[in-house]
């Protein structure tokens, strides 16, 4: 697929991505929106408030706010997350529906911010088994993207000296142990979310599991 084409593919894939969690989360009750999700010690309020300020960074915005924080992560992330949360959970995710269909990014790596929406998708899906999953063409381009470079995660790390094997898809990579799992496990491990491990099969979980544990 031309680049241009691909990067259209990959955008519409994220306000598909974003669409489908804003129907999943619809009809939550404000415990279950305090529920601890997979990212740290973020709620799934505090993932669906940080995906909303995702939707609206630019490169300008970004480097504005990563320069405000001195260059902490962290500090960047959570400032614009309480920018983009609502008073309730459910102005946090009336907020979030009102981006669903943005194209703004911080930057021209598509695919990077298609895995942003998928994994952190999965962040809140799993603690609260609801059990939508991604689409096959946007988990595998994540999973392709992954491998390549580490981004937002250390991805290409965790699976450096692996080969990954989808269980349900297309995606293969990399030479080595072999790790074996749906494409979505494999994306969810690789990005650090431990509860995925137990997905996955093969000789190459026990050294995955190990990076992801340093991380």
């Amino acid at each position: 697929m031309p680049g241009r084409a691909h990067r259209a593919a990959l955008s519409a894939a994220v306000s598909a991505e974003r669409a489908a969690l804003a129907a999943d989360l619809a009809g939550l009750d404000d415990a279950a929106w305090a529920t601890p999700s997979l990212c740290g010690r973020w709620t799934v309020e505090d993932v669906v408030a940080h995906l909303t300020a995702a939707a609206h960074m630019t490169p300008v915005r970004w480097l504005a706010s990563i320069v405000g924080a001195r260059f902490d992560a962290d500090l960047h992330n959570q400032r614009r997350l309480v920018a983009h949360r609502g008073a309730t959970p459910g102005e946090t995710l009336a907020r979030f529906r009102a981006a669903v269909g943005r194209t703004t990014a911080p930057s021209g790596h598509a695919a990077a911010w298609l895995g942003e929406v998928v994994v952190h998708a999965q962040d809140v899906r799993r603690p609260l088994g609801i059990a939508t999953t991604p689409s096959a063409d946007a988990v595998t381009a994540v999973a392709e993207f992954y491998v390549r470079r580490d981004f937002a995660v250390h991805s290409a790390s965790a699976a450096r000296g692996l080969r990954l094997v989808a269980t349900d898809g297309p995606f293969v990579a990399g030479e080595g142990p072999e790790v074996r799992g749906t494409t979505l496990a494999l994306v969810m491990a690789t990005a650090g979310r431990a509860a995925y491990l137990d997905d996955l099969a093969g000789p190459g979980v026990g050294p995955l599991r190990d990076r992801v544990a340093s991380t």
